[in-house]
């Protein structure tokens, strides 16, 4: 564990968010706590926010080497058996990126898990890529016949100025050095190439609402960002934001019952049941509690 100043502005001037739900003497089991999929929703080391800029952020928390460490060593079945949700997702999401950023052009998704995106991208006649630290998803990738790179932004060589799209999908609140990450971004984009940013939003509505029972708070998400501090960190990047918007995403009803469990276990139960009995398991469905955003920002 180290502690850390705020990644946005430098200060180390914060107050308690909510208080680590996680025993002293407790290590996190990269297999479960660092899946996309994972339940274990209200587990968080403590969360603190800057008073000079707003950044949330875990302090003290996992080092950056422990943490992608973790995320190269994690598997995730479930992810691959939520295919079809994610698949409407990222083709709604593509098209707004294509609104301002039409195809051809090279694309690289950053965190590209099992290339699920690529693939969208790639039937829209991209020159999609997907960089990814897990071992196991770079393989489901590759599988699938989808241009894949095994690393991260800070482990593999990419020259300067190499593609026109680079997205971000839930990555940003994962890294250890968010500031660091949009930077490299800004490096690999074309002049006027557009950087895509998709994260939690710790000042909406919903998240205010929910409180300490909001199911961001979990142990793998490192950074809680609002428009205004990831619009500032991009800018500080040298990234001009474009825009930012609330996006929510298509789940699997059987899927959103696994997550309820993850918050009640036997409503979650029920509800699987009931959605098997009436056959209902596969059916997805939008959803949006105005707590995503995506940015938008060009180079």
């Amino acid at each position: 564990m180290e502690y850390v100043t705020c990644n946005l502005c430098g200060q180390d001037d914060t107050r308690l968010l909510y208080p680590s739900t996680i025993p002293d003497d407790q290590l996190p089991d990269a297999i479960e706590a660092f899946r996309c999929t994972s339940s274990l929703y209200g587990k968080h080391f403590t969360i603190v926010r800057c008073r000079n800029c707003g950044l949330g952020y875990t302090n003290p928390r996992l080092t950056g080497e422990e943490i992608i460490r973790a995320y190269e060593a994690v598997e995730d079945p479930l992810y691959v058996e939520e295919y079809d949700g994610r698949a409407l997702t990222f083709k709604k999401h593509l098209q707004r990126v294509q609104a301002i950023k039409a195809p051809p052009g090279r694309l690289l998704d950053v965190g590209a898990y099992s290339g699920v995106f690529v693939e969208a991208a790639q039937a829209n006649g991209w020159d999609a890529w997907g960089l990814e630290p897990s071992r196991w998803a770079v393989d489901q990738a590759r599988a699938r016949g989808l241009n894949m790179l095994e690393g991260s932004l800070d482990t593999v060589e990419i020259p300067d100025e190499s593609f026109d799209v680079v997205t971000m999908w839930d990555v940003i609140e994962h890294v250890a050095d968010p500031l660091a990450q949009l930077r490299s971004v800004r490096r690999i984009l074309k002049p006027g190439g557009l950087a895509v940013i998709h994260t939690m939003d710790l000042d909406s509505t919903f998240a205010k609402l929910m409180g300490g029972r909001w199911p961001w708070l979990m142990e793998m998400h490192v950074y809680y960002f609002t428009p205004r501090t990831l619009g500032r960190m991009a800018e500080t990047a040298g990234l001009k934001v474009v825009k930012a918007r609330a996006e929510g995403r298509y789940l699997r009803l059987g899927y959103v019952a696994t997550r309820v469990a993850g918050i009640h276990r036997f409503t979650g139960r029920l509800a699987a049941g009931a959605l098997e009995a009436l056959g209902l398991r596969e059916v997805a469905i939008p959803l949006n509690f105005g707590d995503l955003f995506t940015l938008y920002a060009t180079r």
